[in-house]
């Protein structure tokens, strides 16, 4: 029998060769969703038909502005409509959208806008204050658009400066088809770049492409995991220039949810009044994001909330089990990194899970959970670089392969970033079971070797977070003559406690090896954060070295 080409031998696939694009995203939210609502701060309320409609006219401005195709297109902005209209706008007519970090010093934004060419830069007007005095390490950069945020910050009299409303409101709408302007080799165009912190050399840039970010939009819907459904109201917590806001914003359009965006402010009371008045069924924040909003938890009618992802650090099972307590639903964990677009595992207990304990229940949802389909994991000996067994108990470098996973950085070589057969090496110590399940032992960098032995900085603050009067704990190395590397915890406590260093090792010593227990707890109001709100254990260990 002969196939439709005529070739008995022949056997590709007969199927239409149409290109995965964020433009289909936009067209799709357009025509089945326009109704779905994207609000901002519980201010600003617009149909998708409204931010569809402003994403064709950015397209035309992008083209008045002479923006070329391919050209890196910069925001500096929080998470509003204006944004999400330009993460529409930009990959859908083939430019690069960059997101840059807010929370950056003058120095890495001035790096990494550089080394990415920035053609134009998008900037909320608050924010503008903090990035102008850049402009000059930034002669690359052509037009500057301010985003209106109700703030009143002074706008500089400058030509390249301009209104984004105003050249919104003046542009006609681009009518034709975003998808069709694709052709069959198009899914594989750059359509983000995003730079990773830069905590052990110069941020690194991860050049995303539309096939890897549509391919890790469905993944995000996979049903058991995230499962984000056209009945959900999702807000994103974690900034969009957080590694595609780990997806919920173009996962929420493409499964027609309705978007609650925070605006600028993170306050505990303005997150928590929009979570009720907005009835949010879906929410992701970084685990300091959580520990802020427990206090005010019960003053609040939260009960539309059926999924809460928390990543970018390892969630301590108190912390999840207090939101269980008082939601009945629990922080879900989540691993990724901005190589990895980010989410590559998703955790949570499964059918297998129904008769185990509830001491067993805890156990599994304090791990990092299973690989998100078309993701591979695997762990490594640090050594010799063999796969290691799946048994729960082997702890290896965390290894990961999938078509959402980086294979190289943007201008830069991956040095031994990668392993020989392309696997992106995490610098994750983890364990993985027979269930597939991956529990994070420590970052590499963390861990603390103490007298030839191995302490799990991880472990060591989740068994100090399970104290009732901890609110947040960071472990780390600090040089002894003798041991050669001995544990420090810094610890915040909740407002009024009296608890004692003392009483807090005594909590921890039934929990661990009696050699773990750190040898000094330093109380502190606050712990310093990365840019990504993450606790910043490099300004601990350099306050350790300069003190």
């Amino acid at each position: 029998m002969t196939t439709a080409t005529g070739r008995a031998d022949d056997l590709t696939g007969l199927m239409q060769p149409r290109p995965l694009t964020i433009a289909h995203i936009l067209e799709r939210a357009e025509r089945l969703f326009a109704h779905k609502q994207v609000t901002t701060a519980g201010a600003e309320r617009l149909t998708y038909a409204d931010v569809a409609e402003h994403a064709r006219r950015l397209a035309t401005v992008l083209d008045s502005l002479d923006v070329p195709v391919g050209a890196r297109v910069a925001t500096f902005a929080s998470n509003n409509r204006r944004h999400l209209e330009i993460y529409l706008a930009v990959p859908a007519t083939k430019r690069v959208l960059h997101t840059i970090n807010i929370r950056l010093s003058s120095d890495h934004l001035a790096y990494i806008m550089d080394h990415a060419e920035d053609d134009v830069v998008f900037v909320d007007r608050g924010l503008l204050p903090r990035i102008w005095p850049s402009v000059d390490r930034l002669p690359r950069v052509r037009h500057w658009v301010v985003l209106p945020d109700g703030s009143d910050a002074a706008i500089p009299v400058d030509p390249r400066v301009v209104d984004y409303d105003e050249l919104i409101s003046g542009a006609a709408p681009f009518t034709g088809s975003f998808e069709d302007t694709f052709t069959l080799a198009d899914e594989n165009l750059a359509s983000g770049l995003c730079y990773t912190s830069g905590t052990t050399g110069p941020p690194k840039g991860v050049l995303y492409s539309h096939r890897s970010t549509v391919l890790h939009c469905l993944g995000t819907l996979a049903a058991g995991l995230i499962g984000l459904s056209e009945s959900d109201i999702v807000m994103p917590i974690v900034p969009f220039f957080h590694a595609n806001a780990w997806g919920l914003p173009y996962g929420a359009l493409m499964a027609g949810a309705s978007l609650v965006l925070p605006g600028p402010s993170a306050e505990p009371e303005h997150l928590l009044r929009l979570m009720d008045a907005e009835r949010v069924t879906v929410a992701g924040a970084v685990p300091t994001v959580w520990t802020s909003l427990v206090p005010e938890l019960r003053s609040h009618d939260l009960s539309s909330v059926r999924f809460l992802l928390g990543g970018g650090s390892a969630v301590s099972p108190a912390l999840s089990e207090n939101y269980r307590a008082a939601l009945g639903v629990p922080i879900t964990h989540s691993w990724g990194m901005t190589e990895v677009s980010p989410v590559g595992v998703i955790g949570g207990t499964r059918t297998q899970h129904r008769s185990a304990t509830a001491k067993e229940q805890v156990a599994v949802r304090a791990a990092q959970g299973q690989p998100l389909p078309l993701v591979n994991v695997r762990i490594a000996d640090v050594e010799t670089g063999r796969e290691l067994p799946r048994d729960g108990r082997a702890v290896g470098e965390l290894q990961v392969a999938g078509p959402w996973v980086a294979g190289g950085y943007f201008r830069v070589d991956g040095g031994d970033s990668f392993t020989e057969d392309g696997w992106l090496r995490t610098g994750d110590l983890a364990t993985i079971d027979t269930d597939g399940y991956l529990r994070l032992v420590d970052r590499m960098k963390d861990l603390i070797k103490s007298g030839g032995e191995w302490i799990s900085s991880v472990e060591l603050e989740a068994a100090i977070a399970s104290h009732p009067d901890v609110v947040e704990v960071a472990v780390i190395a600090r040089p002894d003559p003798r041991w050669a590397e001995r544990p420090v915890a810094y610890v915040v406590l909740h407002d009024g406690s009296v608890t004692t260093a003392e009483e807090l090792m005594r909590h921890i010593t039934p929990m661990v090896a009696k050699w773990w227990v750190p040898d000094d707890v330093v109380f502190m109001t606050t712990l310093p954060r990365t840019g990504t709100g993450k606790l910043s254990k490099s300004a601990l260990r350099d306050s350790v070295r300069t003190a």
